[in-house]
């Protein structure tokens, strides 16, 4: 009898396994805002060839999370105090976009995606899992961003939200015990969150878009409370 062979299950492509994990250093501020990015050492690292290393890259400077420098090779987009200002306009000029536009939108695949994402969000700040939270949040505002049905929204968002996380992994990062306002923090991101998919499904945009304002304050208020230690 011919023995069963287990099935395989297909790798990631060498450039996206480098993406992941590069994007994943530049979030965790393993790799620092400002910093060189040197590639001879991702790629022993990595243990994979300079070619996906480089195509990462050039991912992730489409994803202005790098920059490239002529002559120079890339180099992590540093923060700024005006990068952080612009950042909340853009956010709360698309995320409130987003409000209307999803009025007009078939949200049967969009809404049980953010339901799923939440899960994991609750899931990450049960366990204090900083990058589990960061990962899960971003699933569920870009699933909202999908709710626009505007690629233009959605490839937006996606680049802000980058800088989101950098900015919510730095304020979330370290704490090992969770202080009463780290607590209330996560209590009023699940709230939003869950008062964000009930005025979707109950195409309701003026709550909708009143709770977006909320939501996006409330991470402000975060971000400058941070910045301000």
């Amino acid at each position: 009898m011919k023995s069963k062979t287990k099935a395989q299950i297909p790798r990631q492509p060498l450039a996206l396994q480098a993406y992941e994990i590069i994007h994943e250093k530049i979030i965790t501020m393993a790799l620092k805002p400002g910093e060189h990015v040197d590639e001879k050492a991702l790629v022993e690292e990595l243990g994979i060839g300079r070619t996906p290393v480089r195509e990462a890259l050039l991912r992730l400077a489409s994803e202005h999370l790098v920059e490239s420098r002529p002559n120079r090779g890339f180099a992590v987009k540093p923060l700024t105090l005006q990068g952080v200002k612009s950042m909340f306009e853009a956010l709360n000029i698309l995320e409130i976009g987003t409000c209307s536009l999803a009025m007009n939108q078939h949200l049967d695949v969009c809404i049980p995606l953010m339901k799923e994402a939440q899960k994991l969000v609750k899931k990450s700040i049960e366990e204090n899992d900083v990058m589990g939270l960061v990962k899960s949040n971003h699933s569920f505002h870009m699933h909202f961003a999908q709710c626009s049905g505007n690629e233009y929204i959605i490839r937006a968002l996606n680049e802000v939200r980058n800088e989101v996380n950098r900015l919510a992994y730095l304020s979330f990062a370290g704490v090992q015990d969770l202080s009463r306002d780290l607590k209330d923090h996560y209590r009023a991101v699940i709230r939003e969150h869950d008062l964000i998919v009930k005025y979707l499904e109950d195409r309701d945009p003026r709550s909708l878009r009143e709770t977006v304002k909320i939501h996006i304050r409330t991470f402000q208020k975060r971000i400058l409370n941070y910045l301000a230690t």
